[in-house]
Order: C-alpha cells, then structure tokens, then sequence
C-alpha cells in the first residue's frame, strides 16, 4: 500500500513533468535570428554533456567493478547478513542503477531547459507574467524530475528486493550503493560543469569588458556562446546532480536509521509499522513533490511586479503544503500506540526543517543581493579599486560563515532533542533525519527556481545578441537579475542541506558500524590515529578546492588566449563586420574541463578509502578514523562552501550594484575594479563551493558502502 502511493506520487510528478516540457515546447520560439543563437546554445551544451557523461559512464563502471570486487572477496563476512555474493550483486547493481538514473534526471533537465530560453526569450517580448512562467516552469521539468527520479529509484529498488523476500530491516544496506552511485555522478557533473562555466565566463569578460570594452553578452565575443552554455551545464545540470544526491542519499540514510530505531524500541511497533517507519522518508518526499507541483502552478506576476515577489508567493505555498504533509505523514506512519505523543514531536521536526530551508534562503538573499549592507560594503570598497574590492569581498565571505552555522545548529539539536524527548528509545538521531526530509521537501520547487537561472540569463543574452528593442531587453534584465537571486538561493539552500543530510549519513554510518558488530559510543580524538584522521578529512576539504579553483584557471587562460587570437587576427570581428568563430572556443572549453574535472574526483573518492584501509590495517581503528575524516571533513566542508558561496555571490552582486549607475556605473574605474573582484568570486561560487556540497555527502556515502572493509 505503502510503497504503491510512493511510487504512484512518483509516476505522477514524472507526467506532470512531461506535461509541462510539452507546454514549454509548444510556445513560440523567436525569430530567425534568435533560433540561430539558441541553436548554436544547444549544440554546445548537448555536445558538452554527451562527452561529459560518456566520461562519467566509463569512470562508474570502473568503479562498480571494484566495489563488487571489495564485497565479494575481500569484506569481512557478518552473522545476520545475506550472502556476500549476493550483498556484492546488490550494492554494485544499486550503484551502478544510482549513477543511470542521475544521469538521465539530468539530461532530461539540460533538454528541457536549453529549449526554454528562446521560448523565455519570445515570451518577453509581449509579457513579463507569460516569460516568467515559460522559464519557471521549464525549470521545473528539471525539478520534478530529479526528485522524482531519485524517490523512484530507491522505492523500485526496495520493492524489488522485498519481492525477493529479503528482511525489510536488512534492505536500506543492502541498496546504500543507488546513494553513492548518485553521488559519484554528482560530484563529476558538478566539477564538469562548474569549471566550464567558469572557465567561459573568466575569459568572456576580461577579455571582453575589461580589455575590449565591450558589452556582456555581445555577439562580437568569440567567447559568448561558450559562457551561456556553462550556465547551462554548470546551474542545470550540475545543480540537479547534486539535489538528486541530496534526496537519494538522504532517503536511504533515513530508511536505515529508521529500521534502527524500530529495533532498539522491539514490541512497540508492528511489523507493518515497522515497514512504515522505515518507509516514511520516501512517503513524506512524495508529499514534497505533490507541494512543489501546486506551488510551480500558481506562480503568476503582474506586469508591474516584481517577479522575484512572485516566485517567493510560490515558495511559500510549497512550504505551507509540504509541512501540512509532514504533519499528515507524522501522524499517519509515526503514532505508535504505546507513545501517542511521538508523532507530534516528530511533526515538528520537520516544521524546523521547512523553517531551517526558508531561513537559508533569507541569509543567502542578506549577503547576497544589493540591497543590504554586505554587497553595498564591497561596492564601496572597489572605489579605491581591485585590491581594497577583494579585500572587502573576502570579508564578507569569512562574516557569512556565522549565521548559517548557527541556524545549522539551532536546527540539529532542537531536532535531536524533540525526537528524544518522544518517548521512544534512541529517537534523537531520527528526529534530526526527520528534519532533513523537512528541508529537502521543498527540493523540487527550489531546483525549478535554480534553472529558472540560467534559462533567464541565457534569454537576456538571446535577446541582446540578436538586438531587440531595448524595453524587450530591460525585461529580460529584470528576469535576468532574479535569475541571479535563485541561483545564490539554491546554493545556500544546498548547502544547509547538504549539512543536515551530512549529519544524517554520518548517524547512519555509525548504525551500520553497531550493525557489523563494532559499535562506537564516541569518537574519541584523543587517541592520536584518530585526531590524524579529522585532520586530514579537514585538509582535504582545502586540497580539493584548490584543485577546482585551478582548474578554472587553467581552462580560462586557454579561453583567453583563444579571444584574444580571433581578436588580432581578424580586427573585423570588433568592428562587427565579421563573425566571431564561436565553436572552436566552444571545444577549447570543453576539452580543459573534461580534463580538469578527474584529479580532484579521483581524490574525493579516493582519500576516505585510503585512509580507512591503511589505518585498520596499520593501528586498528580503520572505522573510528574515517568517523572522525568523516566528522571534521564535513565541518570544513560546509564552512568552505558556504564561504565560497556567499562570498562569490557578493562579489557579483558588488558589480551589478555598481552597473545600476552607483560609484559611476558602467566602464568607471569602479566598475573595472568590481569586474576583477567578481572574476575573483566566479570559480569561487560557480565550481569549487557548489562541489564542496557533492563532497561533504559523497565522503558520507562512500564511508556507508564501505564500512564492512574498515570494520
């Protein structure tokens, strides 16, 4: 019955996704003029992932094959288990199955979305409302399709293995491989697509605005096709990745704390209580997705309105309608009889998580956008030009780590404490587990909103560079501008929720440890092998950023060579009597990010099994050392994401501030001097932050599916 309504709700929202690509589709799709630049947006990104996945396919097949290997010959068997023929075969499979449906959740999206700009852009043409609902509404095929994918994925893996008379209670580790497949997918679509991005747009601008003088988004840009298509692959694409990882990690980890908790409370629940127990993660993420389609649906501007108004009218909606299914889904699944009062407890733990996700969005839009203090601050700094700009920027970044780590924490514990408080033995972990679903149940809509980003940008540069009246385009610049907005939100709403899935899986891999007959009461870092352990968990979070931000460097430099060679050999272009050859910049991209994306994911993935093989087999604390990498690496990871993040997303803003006319507007002094500080903050907030988030819950799901090998 149970799984029926989720994989029903999930059927459901993958239709009304399908429904939606087909009225995105069957609007007006421009001018000949227009369809000639959205064309060539569309050859680059579909060229971009084609090469990127086929990479990607290659690198998850490798690693299946050593995770079937590790499990069938090399992991240490434990009573109560099935097989480890069979438990290989599963967790391969459950990758592998991970890694396909993160990938077509993400292809689907791509479609989708590089069809909608020039349908966003026609749109504008005649009606903001009419732009504004092509463009969310095409992000939200994305949307919908990841959350519902992943939700898919795991409920038709459990239905399979329950078929096959597996024990309920035993299935969520048997399947903790679709979490790490996704992650793994994530963590490459996310480097990928962020270094390319970023990578066009270094060497659009300083070549192009700084040097030239030119424009954004102007056709004579050799580069200009490249930088709207890594807003594509980097926000769409990338961003889907990494909410897909979000919600199927974050299902599975719930689903084995909460067979967990059915077993350290025997005879309080039923056996199909049980079931429901376990189940309720993925039924309250079906409740999600029925929330997010309304809200997307009732999204409407007036013509006057501020658009970013209406798209938090929508969100609002989503939250109010998700915590009603929370509070449905509590009462219904979490109600034993024995503790009539646990299911209001963990009601509220979900609101926290719902409050914890619109807090997020209000901190992220405070540093992020012009009208507060911390953007203003950097404006004013660049007066004096590019190093007092920088100076400024980086401290606000450092300030902006303050507030999210203490909602992150106000949010953990009073979760913990209300699930403890329930009656029910050992129930403070799942009322943190509860409060992540709470969070992520607005997944869907807050994706459609980060898609909504790169589908307006590239509109504005469809309409700039295929010169439309200038009230078209100061339209699509309002558009544009909050386009900018729900792309600085999703990475703070990522990031919050990377943290409390984090904590989540980190929880679950502690049970898994009790599970295979090692139980760790505390981690202790007195013991010297385990302090080491945090450290180098911490250093990695470092190592790994720097490897992102360099290899932006390294692809930009390519770029910028590239501009300033069409430049000098055919002075026509700048004159605009000539056209620029905007496919070679287009390769040149692509190949330096493919390249440039192995190094650091090799290492994500690598650094953790290192580390908890040599130190089992060295001093015998294999599984407390990667707790403890696992533990530090995470805290590290979310103060450095949300510093890049933010601090990223400031510098920007800074600029755009100053474009508004302020300090002397565009072409000023200032101006130049806010350009290089908003390059400075591109590979900040567009690749190594947004990986930072795939990271902290990769590290969780590789330690979860390989824990029998460090026990």
């Amino acid at each position: 019955m149970l799984m029926v309504l989720v994989l029903g709700l999930s059927v459901l929202a993958l239709a009304v996704a399908w429904g939606l690509r087909g009225y995105v589709l069957r609007q007006d799709n421009g001018t000949p003029d227009m369809r000639k630049i959205s064309d060539a947006i569309q050859e680059g990104a579909e060229a971009f992932l084609r090469r990127q996945y086929r990479t990607i396919g290659t690198l998850s097949i490798a690693l299946g094959v050593v995770i079937y290997v590790l499990y069938a010959f090399f992991r240490k068997p434990h009573p109560d288990e099935p097989a480890a023929a069979t438990l290989a075969l599963t967790t391969t499979l459950s990758f592998v199955f991970g890694a396909l449906c993160s990938g077509v959740a993400g292809i689907v999206g791509m479609y989708v979305a590089v069809r909608s700009n020039i349908r966003t852009a026609s749109a504008a043409r005649s009606s903001l409302n009419k732009a504004l609902q092509i463009a969310l509404r095409g992000g939200a095929v994305s949307g919908l399709f990841v959350v519902a994918m992943s939700l898919f994925g795991v409920g038709l893996l459990y239905t399979i293995l329950e078929a096959m008379h597996f024990d309920p209670t035993k299935i969520p580790l048997m399947i903790v491989g679709y979490g790490f497949g996704a992650s793994f997918v994530a963590l490459f679509a996310q480097l990928g697509g962020g270094i390319y991005t970023k990578a066009a747009d270094v060497g659009a601008d300083l070549v192009g605005k700084v040097e030239a003088g030119i424009p954004e988004d102007d056709p004579r840009n050799p580069a200009v096709i490249a930088d709207l298509v890594g807003d594509n692959v980097g926000d769409c694409a990338g961003r889907g990745a990494d909410l897909f990882e979000s919600t199927a990690a974050e299902n599975i980890g719930a689903m084995i704390l909460g067979s967990g908790l059915a077993l350290a409370n025997p005879g309080v629940f039923s056996p199909a209580q049980v079931v429901g127990l376990m189940l309720f993660p993925l039924v309250a993420r079906a409740f999600g997705l029925v929330a997010s389609i309304i809200g997307v649906l009732l999204v409407k501007a007036r013509e006057d309105e501020d658009p970013m108004h209406a798209l938090n009218r929508g969100y609002m909606w989503t939250a109010v309608l998700a915590a009603a299914g929370f509070v449905g889904g509590t009462y219904w699944l979490l109600n034993p009889p024995a503790f009539p009062a646990a299911w209001w407890h963990f009601a509220l733990c979900g609101v926290i998580g719902i409050a914890t996700s619109i807090a997020f969005v209000y901190i992220t839009q405070y540093y992020t956008e012009y009208r507060y203090r911390p953007v203003k601050t950097i404006a004013a700094a660049s007066v004096t030009g590019p190093a007092t700009n920088i100076i400024a920027g980086f401290a606000v970044a450092l300030e902006c780590t303050a507030l999210p780590t203490f909602t992150i924490s106000a949010a953990i514990i009073a979760s913990y404490k209300l699930g403890a408080s329930s009656g029910l033995a050992h129930a403070g972990l799942f009322g943190t587990a509860v409060a992540t679903m709470g969070m992520l149940g607005t997944a869907a809509y807050i994706l459609a909103m980060d898609t909504f980003g790169p589908i307006t940008d590239n509109a504005g540069g469809i309409i700039e560079m295929s010169h439309q009246p200038e009230d078209i385009r100061k339209r699509t610049d309002r558009l544009d501008a909050v386009g900018n907005t729900t792309k600085a939100l999703t990475k703070g709403y990522a990031i919050g929720s990377a943290a409390l899935a984090a904590f989540l899986l980190f929880s679950a891999y502690l049970d898994e440890v009790a599970a295979l007959g090692s139980p760790l009461a505390a981690v202790d870092i007195s013991k010297p092998e385990v302090f080491v352990g945090g450290l180098f968990g911490a250093m990695l979070v470092f190592w790994f950023s720097a490897l992102a931000i360099s290899a932006v460097t390294k692809a930009a430099v390519s770029v910028i060579q590239e501009v300033r060679r069409q430049f000098q050999a055919d002075p026509g272009i700048l004159k605009g009597t000539s056209r620029p050859d905007y496919g070679r910049a287009v390769d040149i991209v692509t190949v330096g990010a493919l390249k440039a994306m192995v190094a650091p994911g090799l290492l994500a993935v690598g650094m953790p099994i290192a580390v908890g093989l040599v130190f089992k087999v060295l001093f015998h604390v294999g599984a407390e050392t990667v707790a403890s990498f696992l533990m530090v690496g995470t805290i590290a990871g979310i103060l450095m994401a949300t510093l890049l993040n933010n601090g990223g997303g400031a510098w920007d803003n800074a600029k755009k501030f100053i474009e508004t006319g302020e300090y002397g507007g565009k072409g000023s002094p200032t101006h130049k001097a806010a350009v290089v500080g908003d390059t400075v903050g591109d590979p900040f907030k567009d690749t190594a932050g947004p990986s930072l988030h795939v990271l902290i819950k990769l590290l969780s799901t590789v330690t979860l599916v390989l824990a029998p090998l460090f026990v």
